[in-house]
């Protein structure tokens, strides 16, 4: 019985993650199309990228909410949304910071942060690191020097770093359409 189990539970997880495309279109699922197209643009991030983070901040639920008051898809902390705003990085009359449950606005803020992220390391490993346990411990890792997932002493973070790449190569392997093409 209980092989029988552990077997149908392995095919299941293999046909997700390694089978058909439709099978593996329903563990990456890709909503939010033309919010994170805009963002992605406007910001000048992979778009892939931004539904990957979003994959491994909240698997695409508009109503995620973290233990330390991060919100929506991206996880976006109201105190960075209210930096990002005041710096001028994101509109707040058109995306307004009570609204960062909305998912066109919390896509906003989020990939705004996160291209602060990669102009402020330079490299998307570091700031994957940074967007997911923060800055200081980001500064702490990237001063090390190397391969900044040999720094990185978390496990959630090393994780979630390789996660979110990994994830990016299948968004687009999977939807190689779903953007307009860019430059990058």
């Amino acid at each position: 019985m209980i092989i029988g189990i552990v077997g149908t539970l392995a095919l299941t997880t293999f046909m997700f993650l390694r089978g058909p495309a439709a099978w593996q279109r329903i563990y990456y699922p890709l909503n939010f199309r033309a919010e994170i197209a805009r963002s992605a643009e406007r910001h000048e991030v992979n778009p892939y990228l931004v539904a990957a983070i979003i994959d491994g901040e909240s698997s695409f639920d508009p109503r995620a909410r973290s233990s330390q008051g991060a919100v929506g898809l991206m996880q976006v902390l109201p105190s960075t949304a209210q930096q990002l705003a005041r710096n001028r990085t994101v509109d707040a009359t058109k995306y307004p910071l009570d609204s960062l449950s909305d998912p066109d606005v919390n896509i906003e803020y989020g990939t705004a942060y996160f291209r602060y992220l990669v102009e402020r390391y330079h490299e998307v490993e570091t700031a994957l690191a940074a967007y997911n346990a923060g800055l200081v411990r980001a500064d702490a890792w990237a001063a090390k020097g190397g391969d900044i997932r040999d720094a990185i002493d978390f496990p959630e973070t090393r994780h979630y770093v390789l996660r979110v790449a990994r994830a990016k190569d299948r968004y687009e392997a999977l939807y190689p359409d779903a953007f307009p093409k860019r430059r990058q």
